[in-house]
């Protein structure tokens, strides 16, 4: 990541980490991460892609962890803090990791698994007092970070990004969103997804900006932190819009006007990793008078699409392809679709990872044989603008000749007044191949199956319209735990 320290000594006596009630500028950065490279390097001059994981909550350690391991020619795995030590250990072995640098809170909680897999354990605080030593020259084409993903069908693969991949996805974003050394941004994501490290902490880095952390997300403590009249942006998943409109809601009056007086310092926020329903949107920016732009990307290709800056934000929309990525959509018969004909998102771009790791024929099949990478997910373009209905393995409900988007009928329902939350799942049937099928959380018990079809008949096709609901509160409670769209068929 050249650019990325290159610019950092540009900056270097500008704040760049505000955490845990500290303030760290750009020169801390730098000298701190050369100090872990050089402890990582010991006698060697090179890490040579060694795989170094590291876990540390989101925070100045974080970054300079990040920073030395990247310096060092090391290849960082970051991994999750709230993942079982099962979830862990996969990753530790699967990535072949031979170093495990870790903050003091969690060592004892990972000291067993390392001597267990001949891991060797750092800390942290042990390493930043190190003495720099000269560091490797690392061409951009060089492996940087293995990322994992979700593994909801599978296990997870580790998504392997070379230094240029990510310096690419930093840079692409930074233009469209118009990024300077001015902004100062809130991060309150976890940091072993590309929303978290690219997206808000790294576009931060490249800018000259100042990036905010806090240990984890809290309603109150957000809002507070709006208030400071400081932030200029904000990025987060809709779960916490959601949360933050909620307790908006419980405020006085008079409180309810101070806080969205209080966003008037803000010239962007971001939603992603999961679609935005609109009724969302609405509210927050009835709240706020900011309009959410919603973006769509992966693990695997950063962020490839996004509704524009300075232009139209259209509702449950993406946008367009952010500079230098290129889109298309393929139909199930290898043709491409032309406007209003669904099809698979395929992504070709300098966005786009490299392999996943160890895993040769995984990274075969996901590619065509023209070295388009296929998502997964499928989308239509609507006058321009890119609609995401769904993936295709569980958002796409096939019924009766059509293809249906899951989605689009739950924002449908989300409209209404008297629902909460809901999932849409299609349930195998001899007839339909399957019947679209609605989960929902109510707010009046009252309210029940031919009232909410009444409800959408003048909103969807006959042929989407649910015909089979189950209310969540009424299944017994020791059957829920997490409940995902596979245990909602299992329910049904």
């Amino acid at each position: 990541m050249k650019k990325l320290i290159h610019n950092a000594k540009h900056f270097a006596d500008r704040t760049a980490i505000l955490s845990n009630e500290q303030a760290y500028t750009y020169q801390d950065l730098l000298e701190d991460s050369a100090s872990i490279a050089s402890s990582l390097l010991d006698k060697h001059d090179d890490l040579s892609e060694d795989r170094i994981a590291f876990m540390v909550d989101p925070s100045y350690e974080y970054v300079i962890c990040q920073w030395g391991i990247w310096r060092a020619g090391g290849i960082a795995v970051p991994l999750c803090t709230l993942h079982p030590l099962t979830s862990i250990s996969y990753v530790l072995e699967d990535s072949q990791v031979s170093t495990l640098l870790v903050s003091e809170v969690y060592r004892d909680f990972l000291s067993p698994l390392a001597d267990k897999l001949n891991i060797k354990l750092v800390l942290i605080q042990d390493q930043i007092a190190t003495e720099a030593k000269s560091l490797p020259d690392i061409d951009s084409s060089r492996r940087a970070m293995i990322l994992y993903t979700s593994g909801t069908t599978n296990l997870p693969k580790g998504v392997v990004t070379t230094h240029h991949n990510i310096a690419f996805q930093i840079e692409t974003l930074v233009k469209a969103w118009q990024w300077s050394k001015e902004d100062h941004i809130l991060n309150t994501l976890p940091l072993h997804h590309v929303h978290g490290i690219i997206n808000v902490m790294s576009c931060a880095l490249w800018s000259g900006a100042i990036c905010e952390f806090f240990p984890a997300f809290d309603a109150a403590a957000v809002w507070q932190k709006f208030e400071s009249g400081k932030l200029s942006l904000y990025m987060a998943v809709p779960t916490i819009y959601y949360k933050l409109i909620k307790y908006w809601k419980e405020q006085t009056e008079e409180k309810k006007k101070q806080l969205s007086a209080a966003c008037t310092s803000f010239r962007l926020m971001v939603s992603g990793s999961a679609a935005l329903p609109i009724p969302v949107l609405e509210e927050w920016k009835a709240i706020t008078g900011i309009k959410l732009l919603e973006r769509y990307g992966m693990t695997e290709i950063g962020m490839a699409l996004s509704n524009p800056y300075d232009a139209e934000r259209r509702p449950g929309h993406v946008g367009h392809p952010l500079p230098g990525v290129q889109i298309r959509l393929q139909k199930e018969n290898g043709q491409l679709a032309i406007d209003n004909e669904s099809g698979e998102i395929q992504i070709k771009g300098p966005n786009v990872f490299l392999e996943y790791w160890k895993k040769p024929e995984a990274t075969k099949e996901s590619f065509t044989t023209d070295g388009w990478f296929k998502s997964g997910d499928v989308a239509v373009l609507n006058k321009g603008y890119y609609q995401i209905l769904g993936r295709n393995s569980v958002d796409i409900i096939k019924s009766g000749g059509y293809k249906i988007s899951a989605l689009e009928i739950e924002s449908k329902l989300l409209d209404h007044p008297q629902i909460e939350q809901c999932g849409i799942v299609g349930i195998p049937d001899l007839e339909w191949g399957e019947i679209v099928s609605a989960a929902i959380v109510r707010n009046d018990p009252s309210l029940n199956d031919k009232e909410i079809t009444a409800w959408l008949t003048t909103k969807l096709p006959s042929y989407k319209m649910p015909r089979k609901f189950i209310f969540i509160e009424d299944l017994p409670k020791n059957t829920l735990g997490k409940v995902t769209k596979n245990k909602l068929k299992e329910y049904f």
